[in-house]
């Protein structure tokens, strides 16, 4: 299923004046009118740009970083695992978002906001629309109006989740407020009743097979799977559990699926592919419908996608991958000791001449997640180093991997002249996310050993990754085994949250998992102390309790004439 961007509907849309009433009654050419709409054929099409934000893109392709559904900017360099990257004078106002000193007026956070109420808006146009159709003699089977009004709702309850999540409190609007009052609806109102109430009914009318067999559509496993995590947010763990188990067993075993699947843009929407955000690039060769949101995650100078240098891995992220002689993680932070650097800090012979340190002991996915110089990236040869970095002294000298795609795959699925704009679909939510998130629901219902279960399958995937060669030998001593006991429940918290972070780095969760678990304080200030320590911009970093959400754009303040309050 393609992004479809020739029907753009807004739900705060008024109507342009004019000189004359009888221009007001004309239909504006290039656009389509109510009635136009206003049929089964009109339902879908709506439908299916209701589907196309959630890539986070209106229009064109630059611009929607903040926006992007692998939330890399608010859910990842907001955390403890990447930084901004490029140089510091490039996007400034993502640096507050990296240091925790964002302002109303920052365009990331309006950009976030636009996008996803567009969402929403789109959403509601589509039921407005189906309930029109479905009142008069040419609609929809009954069938198939229901699984629209469940599809609809399903991706309203995504857009206003997302939203929750970087905002807390914001306006619910929804199909029955009128447009001339969608902006007196005030944000003091907790909006995840409303959420939970949209994606039940997903969960009961949407069927388990694909909507139209059309594989990039929402299904009962995916609102399952979704309101499974919008009540662990919430700390429901029990009813979160339920619908985890539901998910699980509905699927083949974990450890049959390869990780290296879930970012290759020729086996997307494969089992493990729970709810993901459909991306391709257009048959024209451009790239609206297409990865967007991380195209500023290119690499620089010799790489083969040189622009633009955003979106690298942290030196606490990467060390994070160390393991214990018993293959496990560092669970006590003792990766920070004696830390991996690669080439950083090195000059003269030994930098020219730098070799990888064959003898660590590392988790594969380390390799499979960051890019090191002297390891092979991908397809496309032995990663370089700093000339593929725009500023490793301000950022540090590693890239990611999961956002990018195979040189050999460059034609067809990525824009030409612009490869940093991919065809790679981005997982909202995917298997090992359900696992992880099974298992803490486990340790809180009092499961240690059902949790314990859990993170070894996602530990014995990982274990199958292929080495990494140089030289015909592995780049490091790669080294990944189970759990042999979890001894208590902060023991088990604790791995979780761990395994949390070595199987979804980058991948945009680990910001709000910091918040909801309660700890972002202690590791984003931990963190900082030793990442600062390495690279100067990035020390003294302070979280205070209103940095766990993002203020209202002050621009949708002013707009509302005194209905939104700004957050503390």
């Amino acid at each position: 299923m393609k992004r479809i961007n020739s029907i753009i509907l807004l739900a705060f849309m008024g109507l342009l004046a004019a000189c004359s009433s009888e221009f007001l009654e004309k239909t504006p050419q290039g656009e389509l009118s109510g009635p136009q709409l206003e049929t089964p054929d009109g339902v879908e099409g709506v439908l299916l740009g209701a589907y196309g934000l959630m890539n986070g893109n209106v229009n064109g392709t630059w611009g929607n970083y903040s926006s992007s559904p692998s939330q890399w900017l608010f859910g990842e360099v907001g955390a403890d695992n990447a930084h901004k990257g490029s140089n510091n004078g490039d996007q400034p106002n993502m640096n507050q978002v990296e240091l925790h000193q964002v302002s109303s007026t920052n365009d990331n956070t309006e950009i976030m906001w636009n996008r996803y109420y567009e969402g929403v808006a789109r959403c509601n146009n589509t039921l407005r629309i189906l309930k029109t159709v479905q009142a008069g003699n040419n609609k929809l089977s009954d069938a198939r109006a229901l699984e629209v009004e469940a599809e609809a709702k399903m991706l309203r309850a995504h857009y206003y989740f997302m939203l929750r999540r970087v905002f807390v409190n914001i306006p619910y609007v929804d199909e029955t407020i009128a447009t001339a009052d969608a902006i007196t609806i005030p944000n003091n109102v907790e909006v995840y009743p409303k959420i939970e109430e949209d994606l039940k009914f997903a969960v009961a009318n949407l069927p388990v097979t694909k909507p139209k067999g059309e594989k990039g559509r929402a299904d009962k496993i995916a609102a399952q799977a979704y309101l499974g995590k919008v009540y662990l947010y919430q700390k429901k763990y029990a009813e979160a559990l339920a619908l985890f188990n539901t998910v699980i067993n509905a699927k083949p075993s974990i450890v049959t699926m390869p990780f290296t699947d879930n970012f290759d843009v020729t086996k997307e929407n494969g089992p493990e592919s729970i709810f993901a955000a459909q991306h391709s690039i257009n048959p024209d060769g451009s790239g609206d419908n297409a990865n967007v949101g991380d195209m500023l995650g290119g690499f620089y100078g010799s790489a083969p996608v040189n622009c633009c240098g955003f979106y690298q891995p942290s030196f606490d992220l990467v060390n994070s991958y160390k393991v214990t002689a018993a293959g496990l993680p560092m669970l006590d932070n003792g990766y920070r000791t004696n830390p991996f650097k690669s080439d950083f800090g090195l000059t003269g012979a030994a930098k020219t001449n730098y070799t990888p340190d064959k003898t660590i002991a590392v988790d594969p996915r380390l390799d499979y997640t960051v890019g090191r110089r002297g390891v092979p990236y991908r397809d496309w040869g032995l990663m370089a180093g700093d000339a593929w970095i725009r500023d490793p002294a301000y950022a540090g000298p590693f890239v990611g991997v999961k956002h990018m795609i195979e040189q050999a795959q460059f034609s067809g699925q990525a824009v030409a002249g612009g490869l940093y704009i991919t065809g790679l679909n981005v997982n909202i939510i995917r298997l090992a996310d359900v696992y992880l998130m099974a298992a803490e629901c486990n340790i809180e219902t009092g499961a240690l050993g059902e949790a314990m279960r859990l993170v070894n399958l996602v530990r014995a995937r990982a274990a199958l990754l292929p080495a990494k060669e140089v030289g015909g030998t592995p780049a490091a001593a790669y080294k990944v085994l189970p759990y042999a006991a979890f001894p208590s429940a902060d023991y088990a918290r604790n791995a979780v949250r761990f395994e949390r972070r070595l199987e979804l780095a980058m991948e945009g969760h680990r910001f709000y998992d910091l918040v909801r678990w309660g700890i972002a304080k202690q590791v984003i200030e931990s963190y900082s102390a030793f990442e600062g320590g390495i690279l100067s911009s990035f020390a003294g970093i302070v979280f205070e309790d209103q940095d766990a959400y993002f203020p209202i754009p002050q621009q949708q303040i002013d707009r509302s004439q005194g209905a939104l309050k700004q957050n503390n």
